[in-house]
């Protein structure tokens, strides 16, 4: 499975969630703002611990804030 990328819907949800920003976002689950923004542009792909605690920050499962994209 070559060619994929995990995409999010980071950005929306901090947006829905009062406008929270992503130092906000860095605080809650113990990370860099500089992180945070690297996941938003899909430039870095979280560790499995790191996408579930964002996924229980917005309490959303966990297939609603990451999906895996196969690029064609």
């Amino acid at each position: 499975m070559d060619g994929g990328v995990i995409v999010n819907q980071i950005r929306k949800l901090r947006f829905n969630e009062n406008e929270m920003t992503q130092q906000e976002l860095a605080d809650l689950v113990g990370v860099t703002r500089q992180t945070i923004n690297a996941i938003e542009a899909a430039k870095y792909s979280p560790s499995l611990e790191l996408a579930f605690k964002i996924s229980l920050v917005f309490d959303k499962p966990i297939g609603e804030v990451f999906k895996y994209k196969i690029e064609s």
